[in-house]
């Protein structure tokens, strides 16, 4: 495993920020880690990347364990923080060389993440001129100067315009074709484009941990909606079998809720026709990410 987490709790005084998590991140996946402002993911980053210390548990990066091999995961990680520390005043290459000789880096390295992460037309520039977009690009650049295992990215597209976006997304997915990456990040549009899975955490505590595709089909609760050609009432409704709640949209048409996994929609126009009704439309509205997740982390 690139990423073990075993029961790490951290405490500041009274606020728990985490409480017994664990999780393993495998080699190769790009991983979201979500949760709302507070919920401990700035503070399991910062113990990932040794930058504090866990009051309880274990956790280890490349077989490296935090507490004990401090120096050899820094070797091995990449970490972009969430507010991304850069001297403005220096030209891009400049930065970058100075970073290099931190990380004891051949200088022809520069070049090799300069283009990696397209910021050739505008190295020649103080980092004070670049737009946003760009300056992500540096912290990147320099995340990525000892060539890591892992990169761990905290809301790496913050504050970015929308094309600026897309550019940092592609980045990320094509450094993670052969990199593990453990990124927080709360816009559902680029969890859904890039990751592989998603970590859910509230108050702590991990609530949700799944591969993505089956986060976004498993159901666990099913909204069908159905219009039928003449008004129905709520008391032929409630003969439905399985029904949990109904709510009437407009005139004929009908939300139906259950809570089953099976598809429903064949029961509904077999009862329909059973009640000679008709139905005009059918239609099984599945739940998107941002939906789950406000479920997942309500208080």
């Amino acid at each position: 495993m690139s990423i073990e987490v075993q029961n790490i709790s951290k405490n500041y005084g009274q606020q728990k920020a985490l409480d017994s998590v664990s999780f393993s991140v495998k080699k190769g996946e790009i991983v979201d880690f979500l949760g709302p402002n507070g919920a401990g993911k700035s503070t399991l980053m910062k113990i990932l990347t040794t930058y504090l210390t866990a009051d309880e548990g274990t956790a280890s990066v490349n077989g490296h364990n935090v507490a004990d091999s401090q120096k050899d995961v820094q070797k091995s990680v990449g970490y972009l923080p969430e507010h991304n520390p850069l001297y403005l005043d220096l030209y891009v290459k400049e930065y970058l060389a100075f970073n290099a000789d931190v990380y004891k880096v051949a200088k022809s390295r520069i070049d090799e993440v300069v283009a990696l992460t397209g910021l050739t037309p505008e190295s020649h520039k103080k980092i004070g001129e670049l737009s946003k977009g760009y300056r992500q690009r540096v912290g990147l650049a320099t995340a990525l100067l000892h060539n890591p295992e892992v990169l761990i990215l905290d809301e790496p597209t913050t504050g970015l315009d929308p094309n600026q976006l897309v550019e940092i997304r592609d980045l990320i997915k094509n450094i993670g074709k052969d990199k593990t990456v453990f990124l927080s990040t709360h816009i559902m549009q680029e969890v859904e484009a890039i990751c592989d899975r998603v970590i859910i955490i509230n108050n702590g505590k991990i609530v949700t941990d799944k591969n993505l595709e089956k986060l976004v089909t498993e159901v666990e609760e099913q909204v069908i909606e159905v219009e039928f050609d003449q008004p129905i009432t709520e008391e032929i409704l409630a003969e439905l079998p399985q029904i949990h709640s109904y709510k009437n949209i407009q005139n004929n048409i009908w939300e139906l809720t259950f809570k089953t996994e099976e598809d429903m929609r064949p029961n509904v126009f077999d009862f329909a026709q059973n009640k000679s009704l008709r139905t005009l439309q059918l239609t099984l509205k599945s739940k998107n990410l941002e939906q789950i997740f406000r479920e997942k982390t309500k208080k």
